[in-house]
């Protein structure tokens, strides 16, 4: 089969002619995967007829009957698609395309029948069937919601009469408007509106139609060359990109422009069929951007930048919070011990009614947010919408006034009777009965929540009648409707919530609000407080009351999220021990189950026969069987001994694992040999199990033979067999050594035949059970330590024989006369054949003379004194040395015979280990039966790619830094073990010299180097385990009795030669491995396994500007071009911008693999583009223009940071069978997959980071999907129902900013839209995190950016809404919740810390100073504690727990303590809360570029600066103020006691805030680091600049960039930043009053004359700064004197101040404490008015005085970092806490020697 590339395209498309077939003399175009044009190639793929292929591709060509399109000529070899295309102008490569998609697909669905078809040339009807209806079911489904006719004219009432043809025709249409759509892809129903009307003309073509104005046939509206897309695509397209350009690059807010969803949910209302129509109209509005006053304007939701979003879209929650609150302080009012006693009082139960009028004003609250947020999307056709929202104002207002009112009447009837018994009570009656009324929809929803199928089918119904009833209440929307879960599930989740909420309020009843009452009653009792300020409010404390309130307040709306932490770490763990999570933790854990463990790979990796599948017998037999595996009941391994196939099978997988682990180098050669399983050579009768479980346990059985010398046999061998190893090693043993004796001596000589007659003795005494009759057990360990003597011999890399004679003389001698019980003459040895027929020294004694005893053996023969021949002297042959199949079994039999020790440090690799016990582990987990590998569900990975690292090049390996670290000595040390086993791997490969390593094994060295990184090979590789996976399960699946017992002996001895080390793709033409696609097992195959695995796997890598990288001859393009070369299965989709003059360009998405016959890069399509791909957030863009080349029923997304393993590639069959199966209600849209955080070792840091997220991946996940169902998507490796999405949007969205985390809009939208996500432990995906606290911060920044746009986001309005209550409390608590209580806990400080400086101040403290008042601080500072601990400590506790063991999850957590990872965590925190709060106020989400690379580099002061000054260092700094101000005007304050307890973790975030930047910086206490930092950073501050000067270069650039939010916030968002400003005025309120100056006056004027102290400050600035501009170049002089004066009427001042008033010098620096934060406040007002200010003269100073105020932070920030660098020996202290032992050794070793201990890299 020959393949061409294919010439470059022209400009424009190529010719409908090339979709088919080439005419004569054409060589054969290039293929994908199958070569679709000719069916009758030599593929493998196509050499079995049961493939399918061939009989999809015949039900295409059935066009014999159909009407010809009109002008285009019509070609023998033509099929539906092509007609299709000829008819609608479609592109010929998206035909070619879709053409194979659709194949391909429908192949596998004909292989997958079960039974098989009768007739498997033709295709199956019933394949099709099910395929379009799953394919157009969300067409259907809009069909039916818009109460429109589906255009699809088949009934599926009546089945029996199948037209397949039509089905095709329906689904090749879908698949081509699809494969064109480009963006329109992310608007699902906007592509069912074209669908729709190009269905109607497909049906009318047809049904032979007429044109009634020309009376010709019916033709398409749009036909002709590439018309589909120019005429239907491009001027939607257009629409969205001129939308997107009228977003200023999604600065603009989001309520004045349309993005994907806005123009998707056009096509959710019938005007689109009337505004719109089709031919599509020009003139409609629809074409018109949102800018223009005619345009449409926003659809289905406004997206409003306000914290109110958090309201509306939970509201349910704030009411409930806000309703308990109100009757808990009712309640608790009254001081009662218990609540209970406190409603015995009727005054107290009436009250408690008031909490309705609360209700309905937060009705009425939503419903004037309902209206001010969302009144744009009221216009002529909406109007419904606006009388709602005016209703529900109306009818809330109304319900205010009515409660009110009969609130009233209960009073004042009680005031008039003056008791309870009587009129009052039947008031309060009234009352109730018209609550009943209000209460009337939380009954209904309370009603349909017990009956969800109810709800559900109301929700789902398109009757009219529902519509109306459910008008009042939500809007009607196309997706959000039957959300409810079953029966099952509802009770799980609500049981789950009851007892959270259980909880909480009874602890905030109990801790929170009752110890609050009594402080509260005093201080507004309390009378004449001396106020140390001018008061405004005299004699009312309540402003006090409200500021102590506050933070419980806070803290009470927050604390739920502790309590759900809480309840689902240990629900978490309940589910996990379920599933048999952790229980294999380790080898010693493993040993003990190994057995069981290779009945599991046969049970769970093995297929099992398809007539039996889905019985409920099957099923039954299954659970048992698994209960057996699971807990050792029976003896399934006598299955693998009595079935050598199953055994042979069972050693295929297990030692290709091991294979790829060597491979890998996390194991040695010497481990590979200690692991694996052999083949069985030597006849043995046992399973060879594995060297490792058989260490010691002969030795234990000598010492049982050894001791139970008198027992009988049976006993002897009852206890040997009480542990299967052990048995398994004696049987091992006397085999091995029986095949061994008999093998090195000579066939045919006397002394084999005496082997053959003693071993045949032993065999029959152990026969008939007389074994320790007839021979001494006594014996046995001389005989083992001469075997041990034997074998060492034999290992010898030179061969004595004479020793060996002597060594079998000796075994002989013991066997003869020490084992024998019976002794027996010489006559009786001969006759038995136990000696030679002239028994040695029989008739020969002749005692020699006294001298003759030093004559040598040769002397004594020379002079008759001894025989001709010793015993064995001629009889022995050893075989030749190159013999390693013999040689390797005697190495084997050594390690049985000497190990001593248990090995339980084998493998001594820690990741291999781990990956050992998981996969051990998961297959006694539940999974289903693995289907054979034809019967499999297809499915694809794509990877989308930037421009990351690919492989680590030369340079970047050995480039160090400034301490003298590269990349390679890093890894090096990191990976130490590693590190070894490449260098004992490349010199078995031929490498000589270790130098060699940078010459002729440079590439093997970068690949280690690179599958060690976060880079796209370490991807790649990881991704094609899955192929290599397949094709070894291909081979056992097809494999014959005599294929597998022949393929395990040959590679039992191949496996150590150079023919089948299969180690690494990266090997020069000398060296002897394999390429890294092969491995040992694939030299077994037949040929076909290869196009199995193709036909069911795709991987796709979407390198969106490898286009651009190959123009620009970039290394990362050919680093790409040589992962395709080394991965036949490896895809690159690429966007290809074509120039074509006048400044235009093309755009093409090109699909490219490299053909391996011919040597070189072929593009296999190039499908053109309407435009620029990139209109929303990049990623997601870049998976959808490659998602047309992917294939399958299932699409797994990867990153460009995840690896993959083998091991867990064996069950990914296993986990697509999980969509055959119900979960609740309804079955898996979304496989949610477990991660592993590969990045743990690298640093401390990544370690506290891995293990934040394990716990997030592993128990968090668990927990969202059961019991609560509502796990989304989270950028995780989880696998999609490929044509679930492909119709309903993709697999994420990709709206500019709001879609900025666009992985979890693809649960989000599943959710909605009834999809459902599970998530399965049994199989892991690995994945790399970043490692450097910048990267980690830069993340934490994105994530949380990301949420604060999630939160004004139509998907989480709608899941709040219509979500179940208890299930929107999970969502809320899992998502935006999460950020949002993140926030809550630092306002609670600032809410305690600002309480307590206004008491202290203001003299209230001073007047209250009751114990109970110190308590309620206490009490703050124990839930502050909480807050800062449960968030992360809990689930990672409870998670390590489970799968590692108590102990070992306390060891770690103390050592993270130690290695301060509490320290990070809090850091961490205030990153969340700084980008979440700053995104939902001024917007400014934006993806940063972590680097994912490796933290070795000190990062300098000013970068650091320039990261954290405004997120961390200035918070902190204003804290630590407030605390300063606090310990000095406090009265409370002067216990230090009682300081510490109030203050100890606020200043512990302080402290973290400020120094965790440093701390987890390498180098970061170096003296002279920090003397250049600070040199740096002053540099950084004064450097003016250019025009073109960056943030990294001039701090005036960077500070105006720190401003940036402000230019896509809000009025609103301006005016609360300025609200939020002015607190930093309260301390020169406060402080002055303080002063000495004062003299004790608190009236208003002493706060209005301190502003003169302000105006000149400032004053004198401006003359200073006037001076230095005017006369400090030239007239330097004058310059000097202008400071000279001011200096003297400074001290002159200040000296009149001392003598004339009651100044103080303290005051002094008391005033710095008041009027420095006055100064920052006035900056940033001055920040937020700039547009106003810049325009004026003072601009200018406000940026000079801000340089100051960064000068002074800098050095406040600075200084404690100075002071611990002089500390000896804190360096050393800080490098052990940030990286991990073994590299902080070395990096120490190498800074105070100048030496590596490395190879020089």
């Amino acid at each position: 089969m020959s393949l061409r590339q294919r010439p470059p395209p022209t400009p424009s498309p190529p010719p409908p002619s090339r979709a088919g077939r080439p005419d004569r003399g054409e060589e054969e175009e290039v293929y994908n995967i199958i070569p679709v044009h000719n069916l009758l190639a030599d593929h493998p793929s196509l050499r079995f007829p049961e493939v399918g292929a061939a009989a999809a591709a015949a039900a295409l060509r059935s066009v014999s009957d159909l009407r010809r399109p009109p002008f285009s000529t019509w070609r023998p070899h033509y099929d539906l698609l092509d007609w299709l295309a000829l008819f609608f102008g479609f592109q010929a490569d998206s035909v070619r395309n879709q053409r194979e998609h659709l194949v391909l697909h429908l192949a596998n669905l004909q292989m997958r029948l079960s039974p098989p078809p009768d007739n498997i040339d033709s295709l199956d009807p019933g394949v099709v069937r099910r395929f379009r209806k799953k394919l157009l079911k969300n067409y259907s489904e809009w069909c039916a919601y818009l109460g429109k006719k589906s255009n699809v004219w088949i009934s599926d009432r009546r089945p029996s009469i199948p037209d397949p043809r039509r089905e095709l025709l329906y689904v090749s249409l879908y698949l081509l408007i699809w494969g064109e759509a480009a963006n329109l892809r992310f608007m699902p129903e906007c592509i069912c509106y074209i669908f729709h009307n190009m269905a109607m003309e497909l049906n009318k073509i047809l049904e032979d139609y007429i044109d009634e104005a020309t009376g010709l046939p019916v033709s398409p509206s749009y036909s002709g060359e590439n018309a589909f897309l120019n005429m239907v695509v491009k001027p939607i397209y257009e629409t969205v990109r001129a939308e997107v350009e009228g977003s200023k690059n999604g600065t603009a807010p989001h309520r004045a422009w349309r993005n994907y969803d806005d123009i998707n949910e056009y096509f959710w209302s019938k005007r689109c069929f009337e505004k719109l129509k089709w031919p599509l109209d020009g003139g409609s509005n629809f074409f018109v951007t949102s800018a223009r006053r005619n345009g449409v304007g926003k659809t289905g939701f406004v997206e409003q930048r306000s914290f109110w979003n958090l309201f509306r879209s939970f509201d349910r929650l704030w009411v409930m919070l806000a309703l308990f609150l109100h009757a808990a302080i009712i309640v608790a009012w009254e001081g009662k011990e218990y609540p209970w006693e406190a409603l015995e009082s009727r005054d107290v139960q009436v009250r408690v009614l008031t909490v309705f009028i609360t209700w309905s004003g937060m009705r009425f609250l939503q419903s004037l947010l309902d209206i001010g947020m969302q009144y744009r999307l009221v216009s002529r056709e909406t109007m419904g919408l606006g009388v709602r929202m005016v209703l529900k104002s109306v009818v809330a207002a109304v319900w205010i006034i009515i409660f009110g009112v009969f609130y009233g009447r209960i009073w004042s009837q009680k005031k008039a009777d003056g008791k309870w018994p009587g009129a009052a009570d039947t008031r309060v009656v009234h009352f109730l009965e018209v609550a009943l009324v209000f209460v009337i929809p939380e009954l209904l929803a309370l009603a349909l929540f017990i009956f969800p199928w109810i709800r559900n089918f109301l929700e789902g119904t398109n009757w009219r009648i529902f519509h109306l009833m459910t008008w009042w209440f939500q809007s009607r929307i196309f997706v959000g409707r039957g959300l409810q879960e079953g029966l099952v599930d509802s009770v799980k989740y609500t049981l789950f919530w009851i007892l959270v909420l259980a909880t909480k309020f009874s602890f905030s009843y109990f801790m929170q609000i009752k110890p609050m009452i009594k402080p509260t009653k005093e201080l507004l009792d309390l009378k004449n407080v001396k106020y140390e300020w001018h008061e405004f409010f005299n004699n009312s404390n309540r402003f006090a009351v409200g500021l102590l309130w506050l933070p419980v307040v806070v803290m009470y709306l927050m604390d739920l999220q502790i309590w759900y932490t809480l309840y689902s770490s240990f629900v978490g763990a309940a589910v996990g021990l379920f599933d048999h999570l952790g229980e294999i933790r380790n080898i010693q854990q493993l040993r003990l189950r190994f057995q069981f463990f290779a009945g599991a790979i046969q049970f769970n990796l093995m297929p099992e026969g398809q007539n039996t599948r889905g019985t409920l017998k099957s099923k039954l037999n299954d659970a048992i069987h698994r209960l057996k595996l699971r807990y050792g009941l029976g003896r399934p391994f006598k299955k693998l001994e009595s079935n050598q196939v199953e055994e042979r099978k069972f050693a295929l997988i297990w030692n290709e694992i091991i294979s790829i682990f060597r491979e890998e180098d996390i194991v040695s050669d010497c481990e590979v040999e200690l692991l694996e399983l052999p083949p069985n050579t030597w006849n043995v009768r046992v399973v060879r199990w594995p060297c490792f479980l058989l260490c010691n346990e002969l030795l234990l059985a000598l010492g049982q033979a050894k001791e139970l010398v008198v027992a009988p046999d049976k006993w002897l061998w009852y206890k040997v067999c009480k542990n299967e190893f052990r048995r398994c090693a004696v049987i091992e043993t006397y085999d091995s050594v029986k095949h061994l004796l008999l093998k090195i001596i000579k066939v045919n000589s006397e002394e084999h035949s005496i082997m053959a007659v003693l071993f045949q003795e032993i065999d029959h005494s152990i026969e008939i059970e007389k074994f320790t009759k007839s021979f001494k057990t006594t014996a046995l360990p001389q005989i083992h330590s001469n075997l041990i003597k034997l074998v060492e011999l034999l290992i010898k890399p030179k061969k004595d024989l004479s020793k060996v004679v002597n060594t079998l003389q000796a075994l002989y001698e013991i066997a003869i006369r020490d084992f024998l019980k019976e002794k027996r003459s010489p006559e009786q040895l001969k006759a038995d054949g136990l000696a030679p027929s002239g028994l040695l020294f029989e008739n020969a004694v002749v005692l020699p003379e006294p001298d003759d005893e030093k004559r040598t053996p040769e002397q004594l023969k020379a002079y008759g004194l001894a025989p001709s021949g010793l015993l064995f002297e001629n009889a022995v042959v050893l075989p030749e040395p190159d013999d390693e199949k013999f040689y390797k079994q005697v190495r084997r039999l050594h390690t049985i015979l000497t190990s001593r020790d248990s090995m339980l440090d084998i493998p001594v690799n820690l990741e291999a280990r781990r990956r050992i016990a998981f996969f051990s582990n998961s297959l006694f987990m539940n999974m289903p039966r693995a289907p054979q590998v034809e019967k499999m569900m297809a499915f694809s990975v794509l990877t989308p790619y930037y421009n990351e690292e690919v492989v680590f090049s030369r340079e970047q390996l050995r480039t160090e830094n400034e301490d003298g670290i590269s990349i390679l000595y890093y890894l090096q040390t990191i990976y130490d073990d590693e590190w070894k086993n490449f260098m004992e791997r490349m010199r078995r490969e031929g490498m000589v010299k270790d130098d060699e390593i940078w010459t002729t094994k440079l590439r093997d060295l970068r690949l280690w180097a690179s599958y060690r990184g976060q880079t796209l090979g370490r991807t790649v590789r990881g991704m094609m385990y899955y192929y290599r996976a397949l094709k070894m399960l291909v081979f056992i699946d097809s494999a014959s009795e005599m294929d597998v017992r022949e393929g395990s002996e040959g590679l039992g001895s191949m496996r150590r030669d150079g023919t089948l080390d299969s180690f690494g793709s990266g090997r020069l033409p000398s060296s002897k491995s394999l390429s890294r696609a092969s491995s040992s097992v694939s030299t077994l195959f037949k040929g076909h396994e290869d196009g199995t695995a193709m036909m069911k796997y795709t991987y796709v890598v979407a390198c969106q500007i490898y286009g651009a990288q190959k123009a620009k001859k970039d290394p990362h393009a050919d680093e790409i071009l040589y992962l395709m070369k080394d991965n036949e299965a490896l895809r690159v989709a690429y966007v290809d911008e074509v120039s074509t003059g006048r400044n235009e360009k093309e755009y093409y998405s090109v699909l490219v693999k490299y053909d391996q016959k011919l040597q070189k890069e072929v593009e296999i399509y190039r499908v053109k583009l309407p435009g620029p791909v990139k209109l929303g957030e990049g990623k997601p863009e870049n998976q959808n223009h490659a998602s047309i080349f992917t294939r399958g029923d299932a699409v797994q997304t990867l990153d460009m940071n995840q690896d993959n393993y083998f091991e867990e590639a064996l069950k990914m069959r296993n986990l697509l069978e999980e969509y055959r199966a119900f979960y609740g209600i309804r079955k898996p849209t979304i496989l949610g997959v477990r991660e592993h955080i590969f990045t743990g070792s690298v640093s401390s840091l990544a370690w506290f980071m891995s293990a934040q997220e394990m716990s997030f991946v592993t128990l968090g996940q668990r927990v969202l999907a059961n019991p609560l169902k509502i796990r989304m998507h989270y950028g995780h490796p989880d696998v999609f129902d490929r044509f679930w999405f492909l119709s309903r949007g993709g697999i994420s969205k990709a709206s500019r900013v709001i879609n900025i985390s666009e992985d979890i809009f693809a649960g989000f939208n599943c959710t909605l839209r009834g999809g459902n996500v599970t998530h399965h432990e049994y199989i892991q995906v690995g994945k790399g995190r970043d490692v450097g606290l910048n990267q980690v911060s830069m993340f934490e920044a994105k994530v949380a950016g990301g949420n604060g746009e999630q939160v004004l986001s139509r998907d989480v309005y709608r899941l709040g809404h219509r979500l179940d209550f208890f299930r929107m409390l999970s969502f809320f608590y899992t998502t935006v919740g999460f950020f949002f209580n993140t926030m809550l806990v630092i306002l609670t400080v600032y809410t305690f810390l600002w309480g307590r400086i206004y008491l202290a101040l203001s003299g209230v403290e001073a007047a209250a100073t009751s114990s109970d008042d110190r308590a309620l601080g206490t009490i703050l500072n124990q839930q502050l504690i909480i807050q800062l601990g449960l968030f992360t400590a809990l689930p990672m506790i409870v998670e390590n727990s489970l799968e590692l063991g108590f102990l070992k999850a306390l060891w770690d957590f103390i050592t993270m303590q130690l290695q301060l990872s509490s320290v990070f965590y809090t850091f961490s925190m205030g990153t969340r809360t700084h980008f979440f709060g700053r995104t939902i106020l001024h917007g400014g989400a934006k993806y940063r570029a972590t680097g994912r690379g490796f933290v070795v580099q000190h990062k300098s002061f000013a970068e650091n600066y320039r990261l954290y000054a405004r997120s961390h260092f200035v918070k902190a700094i204003e804290l630590g103020l407030i605390l300063t101000v606090y310990a000095t005007h406090s009265p409370i304050a002067k216990d230090t006691f009682v300081y510490i307890a109030l203050t100890i973790t606020s200043w512990f975030l302080v402290m973290s805030w400020i120094m965790a930047p440093f701390v987890f910086n390498p180098s970061g206490f170096v003296w002279l680091k920090t003397v250049d930092d600070f040199d740096d950073f002053m540099n950084w501050i004064w450097y003016r600049g250019g025009v073109f000067a960056k943030a990294e270069q001039s701090w005036e650039r960077w500070w105006y960039e720190e401003q940036d939010h402000f230019r896509t916030t809000g009025f609103w968002g301006k005016i609360f930043e300025i609200i939020l400003d002015l607190r930093f005025f309260f301390f020169q309120y406060s402080i002055v009053y303080q002063l000495g100056i004062a003299a004790g006056s608190t009236n208003i004027a002493v706060y209005l004359l301190s502003w003169i102290f302000v105006f000149v400050a400032f004053g004198v600035y401006w003359v200073i700064s006037y001076a230095q501009d005017k006369y400090a170049a030239k007239d330097h002089i004058y310059y000097r004197l202008v400071q000279f004066l001011v200096i003297i009427l400074g001290i002159l001042l200040t000296i009149a101040l001392l003598e004339f008033t009651k100044f103080k010098f303290v005051d002094i620096f008391t005033s710095l404490l008041a009027f420095i934060p006055t100064g920052w406040g006035i900056i940033l007002i001055a920040q937020v008015l700039r547009p106003f200010l810049k325009r004026t003269k003072l601009w200018d100073s406000v940026v000079s005085v801000a340089r100051v105020y960064d000068i002074m932070f800098g050095v406040i920030v600075m200084a404690p970092i100075a002071f611990l660098s002089l500390m000896p020996g804190f360096q050393s202290m800080q490098t052990r806490i940030l990286f991990n032992e073994a590299f902080s050794r070395g990096l120490l070793f190498q800074i105070v020697t100048g030496k590596k201990s490395k190879v020089d890299s």
